[in-house]
């Protein structure tokens, strides 16, 4: 699932749905994102009261103006998963590649989108 997430996330940021080969093109400024922009990050993890400070501190390492009142929360329907949605200011997509690795990296967090 984390690697089809990370390919959207490519497609979205680059065009493309791999990586690009350095060797044949040089891709590394194309996007399809303008930025700075508002962008939504989906993060889900297993329910628990220590995700949600988690996720905020992490993405306010990224975006320390991180607007709180952007964030959705919902439950999964058996509850043992809450998903957890969030508007940052964009300002790069090498900011945006070093948020994803942190999230997806942390133990708590399932998935990122």
């Amino acid at each position: 699932m984390i690697a089809d997430a990370h390919a959207r996330f490519l497609t979205l940021t680059t065009g493309m749905s791999t990586p690009a080969d350095p060797t044949t093109h040089n891709h590394a400024d194309a996007s399809l994102i303008q930025f700075p922009c508002a962008f939504p990050v989906k993060v889900m993890g297993v329910k628990s009261d220590a995700l949600l400070p988690t996720v905020i501190a992490l993405v306010r390492q990224f975006d320390p103006a991180l607007d709180e009142s952007t964030l959705e929360l919902r439950q999964s329907k058996g509850g043992k998963y809450q998903g957890i949605t969030l508007t940052l200011t964009a300002t790069s997509r090498a900011q945006l590649d070093d948020l994803y690795r942190a999230l997806s990296g942390h133990p708590l967090v399932k998935m990122v989108l």
